[in-house]
């Protein structure tokens, strides 16, 4: 960049100095004292009483080309601003201004131009009001971060005059982001085609000031005001708006911010916000993109901002997307769009998690896999639900599952609901009214260790998404209002994940509204109609496992999209239920009979698990493959555990082992 006019400019305020200092001259009664500056004359007393300090004549073309025209327009600049800032500017652009400035102050300890040397070198005189007011707290100069004005406690003519480093730096070409703006900002470069960006760039060019977009999940709200911004001819300032209010220096954060916007000639992208402060960043010439997932709120500006909403990319937009981040690096076959249909994820949760693949794919082969797409998105969930659930990473599939051919089916159709929602809901237009989210939800019912909780954990499996586990006993507090608030934590944190929430021990809260007889009647109704509204407001994916589905409110199984009840298992389930958690690296011994076990005791496959792993206990305990005295004294225990009696009839020919166990 050719910096030819600002060094053409300080020539000219180089020969107004060399008439300063031929003027001071001329009126100096000891012109040749080494002293000067260090102490005042009775001379140089009386020549100051004699003369009067007139101001030289204005220039007349105030504002000159290069950066300091844009920014000048961008800040509201006037001539005589443009002539004061190139004043303070001379110093750090030639150290000679340094001495120039000290002798003209009569302080060799006074480098810089004060305000007053300042308006005389401009031709303003020192006494005019309008002159003063380009310098005031409240003018362009000031509040656009452009000039400091130093030592409040001297009069306002011998304060110091210092432009910041940031801005001096622009001027000479330099494009770097300001040191102090590093935790919390960085350049918005990168274009991502998002709805909505042609008519949000048409707002900022017709000069909408203030725009607020409300982020759905999975919608790319950076992103969205990123691209207008720069469709609008903007570079965009992005700015984390957490760590933004969280700075300590939060007002001269947000000042330098402001200044930053305006030297770029950039628009500021804030968000996500909660509670923002937002007619601090506030100024005519930078267009202002918040976003943040809840409704605009009237009391973060006096501005009306226009309002849009931020919303998901399509499901092939989405496909896109992932291919363009991973091209040439997928092994052959992967389409990482059809692996990730299911999930919720905005562009930039995509660029991160498509980076995340690929560097989980270098441990392997370099290839990115389906497994690695999968585990890069999950990766890009918050990890604030783990507080309020337990997280459980699948490790079982379908083949896993020893159920009927009905329960089978039915899970395979939830798990299809939750694959192909975007098609049906978005693409083909079957969303239903009434403000209904695009959750997808199941009821399992059944009794304990019929395998409600390892089916949800092969849905999630087959989806390539986590399980989070809610036990709503641990939810339930008995303080009017608390339960609410937990649950509603709980749903917030869940909309920011790509997960299957299982809801354990549904009955506990979604139990049957009842009479009103009491203020214990009237807080429980509500606590189940809040959760009505919220479970239909739901996008995420989510499960109700219950005992005892005769409990359950029929409102929420009318809202339900899959019930699946789970039976226990007959003689032919139970049978491939014992040899399936042997499983095949246990030694067996000769003497298993399998038929016997499954005939006998009328188990579900929980409690024959459980037996399953204490016979191996015993076994290897023992030293010796696992035998039938194991198994059967395993089952004795197990009865033991669910209060029943080993009976006769019941173990046969293997009553002694139970005895002698």
């Amino acid at each position: 960049m050719s910096l030819e006019y600002l060094f053409e400019r300080l020539a000219r305020l180089e020969q107004r100095i060399r008439d300063a200092v031929d003027s001071r001259r001329a009126g100096d009664p000891n012109p040749d004292d080494p002293f000067r500056g260090l102490y005042l004359s009775n001379e140089t007393i009386d020549a100051l009483l004699e003369g009067h300090r007139e101001p030289f004549t204005p220039f007349t073309d105030s504002v000159p080309d290069g950066r300091l025209r844009p920014l000048a327009e961008r800040a509201g600049l006037t001539g005589v601003d443009v002539e004061l800032l190139l004043v303070a500017l001379a110093p750090d652009l030639d150290s000679r201004f340094e001495q120039f400035y000290g002798y003209l102050n009569d302080d060799v300890t006074r480098r810089r131009a004060s305000a007053g040397l300042a308006l005389r070198l401009c031709g303003i005189p020192e006494a005019s009001a309008a002159g003063r007011a380009r310098l005031d707290a409240d003018s362009p100069l000031v509040t656009c971060g452009l000039l400091a004005v130093g030592e409040d406690e001297r009069p306002f003519l011998s304060r110091t005059l210092r432009v910041p480093d940031r801005v001096v730096n622009h001027l000479l070409g330099d494009d770097r982001l300001a040191p102090e703006l590093a935790g919390c900002a960085h350049l918005g470069t990168e274009l991502v085609a998002v709805p909505g960006r042609d008519r949000l760039a048409r707002a900022v060019r017709g000069r909408v000031g203030l725009v607020y977009l409300k982020e759905h999940p999975g919608g790319g709200a950076e992103e969205l005001g990123v691209g207008a911004l720069a469709e609008a001819g903007y570079p965009a300032l992005v700015v984390d708006a957490a760590r933004w209010q969280a700075e300590s220096g939060h007002a001269e954060l947000t000042a330098s911010l402001r200044r930053e916007a305006l030297l770029r000639g950039a628009g500021i992208v804030l968000g996500p916000v909660e509670d923002p402060r937002l007619e601090e960043l506030a100024h005519p010439a930078i267009p202002l993109v918040v976003h943040g997932t809840g409704a605009w709120d009237p009391r973060w500006s006096a501005t009306p901002p226009l309002q849009l909403d931020a919303l998901p990319l399509s499901g092939a937009d989405r496909a896109d997307l992932w291919r363009s981040r991973l091209d040439g690096r997928l092994a052959p076959g992967v389409d990482p769009g059809e692996a990730t249909a299911h999930f919720v994820l905005g562009p930039g949760q995509i660029a991160r998690a498509a980076k995340a693949a690929s560097v989980t794919a270098l441990a392997d082969d370099g290839l990115v896999r389906t497994s690695h797409v999968r585990a890069g998105a999950r990766s890009q969930n918050a990890a604030g639900l783990q507080r309020l659930a337990r997280r459980i990473e699948p490790v079982v599939g379908w083949a896993d599952l020893v159920l009927p051919a009905g329960v089978l089916s039915l899970l395979d159709e939830l798990a299809a609901r939750a694959r192909y929602r975007d098609q049906v809901l978005d693409e083909w237009r079957m969303r239903p009214g009434g403000g209904r989210g695009r959750g997808v939800t199941g009821l399992f019912a059944g009794d304990s260790g019929t395998g409600k909780t390892m089916s949800a954990e092969v849905i999630a499996a087959s989806l390539g998404l986590d399980l989070y586990t809610v036990n709503l006993a641990t939810v339930v507090d008995k303080y009017v209002g608390e339960t609410e608030k937990n649950l509603e934590r709980i749903f917030t944190e869940a909309s920011g994940v790509n997960g299957v929430l299982l809801f354990d021990e549904a009955d506990a809260i979604f139990g049957k509204r009842s009479e009103v007889r009491d203020a214990h009647d009237r807080y429980a109704n509500i606590e189940s109609a809040y959760l009505l509204q919220r479970m239909e407001t739901f996008d995420g994916i989510a499960v109700l496992a219950t005992n005892l589905r005769a409990n359950l409110d029929e409102a929420f199984t009318r809202r339900l999209d899959v019930i699946v009840d789970f039976p226990l298992p007959d003689v032919a389930l139970r049978r491939r239920l014992w040899d399936r958690c042997l499983g095949a690296r246990m030694p067996r011994g000769g003497d298993l009979d399998l038929e016997f076990l499954a005939e006998a005791f009328e188990l579900a496959g929980g409690h024959i698990r459980s037996a399953a792993v204490t016979g191996a206990y015993l076994a290897a305990e023992a030293g010796r493959p696992v035998a039938m005295s194991d198994l059967v004294g395993a089952v004795a225990r197990e009865y033991r555990k669910l209060g029943r009696l080993c009976l006769d009839r019941e173990f046969g020919p293997y009553l002694a082992m139970v005895t002698e166990g």
